[in-house]
């Protein structure tokens, strides 16, 4: 039977020169931070009439025609008009009249001339005329007085004789108000600063006057002078603020590198101090409380997500600067929980979680992703170090100060930092000593030692080690799939086998799993350190393996299991006492119902 092949999708022009021009609004310094702050709805039945473009809506909205087609200049220089629109404050006068929204459309218009931004579509050219000099109260005024002039109603992003500002009811106090002008003041800043570096080419210098810093390194600086608790943290950071490096890292405000020592942050947010403070702190907890580190084979995303749900709670709780309204994640009702405990709820379901927004985007991590095998790394430890070292030290320097009360839950975290965690093998050494009693030598008459030549006639028994028990055995099933790293095998294979022997214990049953089943038999624990073959290497099944060991008549009823595996396998059932080898940074598929040692 011939395989039915999928039909290609269609190729949507309208669609296709709308992102085109909504990309050139949000790469422009000057629009983007606004941008961010408003709702773009290109959903069809919307507010825009048949004949429009767009229209603006006060309640922070932009509704734009869902088929229309135009090139993407031309939905560049509607899209920068509606949100001019939001920049000047058009909404803010009493009267909602045509000759209002005509007087600001002048304006706009004559605006984005100047800038030469975009293409104005062929149905809204019109001469402006001496109205170019004016502000739009002296153009309303014209109008109510000699009404519109001619021609000047085609102005309008809704078509003519239509307005392009829709009035919804707001309270009395609009905060969204004066954040986008917070956002356009900001964008008109970058634009202008990027204009300079392009016209002089070169970059500021590292020497800048406070005046001249950014909000997030002032920020930075606020923690270093005045914050002991992240002072050490803000020190060793570097604030990256270039829009093309956020770009291309697809970060929508902030996110943090733990190797490179870097806190980008995107200009196009427009934050605030208080905000920048917040983000600040937000990233350096991530860091200091070494959250990458302890995914330990999560999905990063939803890692990231309970993480941050953790630190928005603690900062809130330490009155730290003030949570931006996109990508801060806060629940009262999971405060008090650990962030595996917050994951565990996180995974339930994955399908409604996975949309959640962190500082980075949407089904974005902030913690950008390090090479895999960072950890195993001689700097990269020593960097583990000093972040463990710098929060703990800031911890110290916080509490001598008296700089104010913290959160239990990070005090709890920070001091067990103090502590290094216990190495993989000293908890596989625990495991093994728990189901292998160490053996006593026996004293016996039945074969006499040497006598005394004091004491001839005295008899006195020797010691003798004890009869083999046949219940002191444990099983390995050991996944030799494809994917299993050698150094891993061997790693694993060579410290059981030392614990065998330290342990007395006679013999191994030894199964190999990857697509079938492999049974060794009992090896001892010699042939296991050095000898064994592996035999295998192709998929991986290890459910036959675990039932022909639980199964086996010569296999003891309370023999442990013990399953080295990357964690890449499908879901399997164990009935008997039993552990997991993985190497770091893996996950089993399943929640493990006994402990996991993590080799790295």
């Amino acid at each position: 039977m011939a395989k039915r092949e999928r039909p290609p999708q269609k190729f949507d022009a309208a669609t296709e020169a709308f992102r085109a021009g909504l990309h050139l609004v949000s790469a422009h310094p000057l629009f983007a931070p606004l941008l961010m702050r408003i709702d773009v709805n290109r959903q069809r039945n919307n507010y825009c009439p048949n004949d429009g473009w767009a229209v603006a809506l006060e309640n922070g909205s932009i509704h734009v025609h869902p088929t229309r087609r135009g090139e993407s200049a031309e939905w560049a220089y509607v899209l920068a008009h509606a949100l001019l629109h939001f920049a000047f404050d058009h909404f803010h006068v009493g009267e909602k009249s045509i000759e209002w929204n005509t007087a600001c459309d002048v304006v706009v218009t004559k605006f984005l001339g100047d800038l030469k931004f975009g293409k104005r579509p062929v149905d809204m050219d019109a001469d402006l005329g001496d109205l170019a000099s004016m502000s739009e109260e002296r153009i309303f005024a014209r109008f109510r007085r000699d009404g519109i002039a001619r021609g000047l109603d085609s102005l309008s992003t809704a078509g003519e004789r239509s307005g392009d500002l829709f009035w919804t009811p707001q309270p009395a106090h609009d905060s969204r108000r004066e954040r986008w002008a917070h956002a356009f003041a900001a964008g008109l800043t970058a634009s202008v600063t990027s204009a300079v570096r392009v016209a002089g080419g070169y970059e500021s210098h590292l020497g800048s006057t406070k005046e001249d810093l950014s909000h997030a390194e002032q920020a930075r600086r606020w923690f270093i002078n005045s914050y002991p608790l992240l002072g050490a943290l803000a020190a060793a950071f570097h604030i990256v603020e270039r829009p093309d490096v956020a770009q291309r890292l697809g970060i929508t405000i902030a996110a943090i590198s733990a190797e490179m020592k870097e806190i980008y942050i995107n200009p196009a947010s427009a934050l605030s101090i208080s905000e920048a403070r917040f983000v600040i702190a937000h990233e350096l907890l991530h860091v200091g409380l070494r959250h990458e580190a302890r995914r330990q084979g999560r999905d990063p995303h939803l890692w990231n997500v309970a993480c941050d749900f953790v630190i928005n709670d603690w900062l809130f709780e330490m009155d730290i600067g003030t949570m931006p309204e996109f990508g801060g994640l806060h629940d009262v009702s999971l405060r008090g929980l650990s962030a595996e405990a917050i994951y565990d709820q996180l995974a339930v379901d994955l399908r409604r979680n996975r949309k959640l927004a962190t500082f980075r985007g949407i089904g974005e991590g902030d913690m950008l992703e390090e090479s895999p095998d960072w950890w195993t790394r001689v700097d990269a430890q020593t960097l583990d170090d000093f972040y463990r070292r710098a929060l703990s030290q800031g911890l110290t320097y916080h509490q001598e100060s008296g700089r104010g009360l913290l959160p239990a839950g990070l005090l709890e975290e920070i001091r067990a930092l103090d502590r290094p965690p216990i190495a993989w093998d000293v908890e596989l050494a625990r495991w093994f000593d728990d189901h292998f009693l160490a053996i006593e030598r026996q004293r016996t008459y039945a074969r006499l030692s040497r006598r005394q030549s004091s004491t001839p006639d005295i008899a006195r028994p020797r010691y003798v080690n004890p009869a083999d028990d046949a219940t002191r055995t444990y099983a390995v099933v050991l996944d030799t799939s494809g994917s299993m790293d050698r150094a891993i095998l061997a790693k694993a294979l060579g410290t059981i086998a030392s614990y065998s022997i330290a342990r007395d214990v006679r013999g191994v049953r030894l199964v190999f799993c990857d697509a079938t089943t492999y049974d060794q038999g009992y090896v001892s624990p010699d042939e296991i350190a050095g000898r064994v073959k592996i035999r295998g290497r192709g998929g991986t099944v290890l459910q036959p393996g675990i039932d022909l060991v639980e199964k086996a008549e010569d296999f003891p009823e309370k023999g442990p299991i013990l399953i080295i595996t990357d964690g890449l396998c499908d879901r399997f059932l164990v009935k008997r006492e039993h552990a997991f080898l993985l190497p770091q940074g893996r996950s089993l598929p399943f929640v493990p119902k006994g402990p996991v040692f993590y080799i790295n």
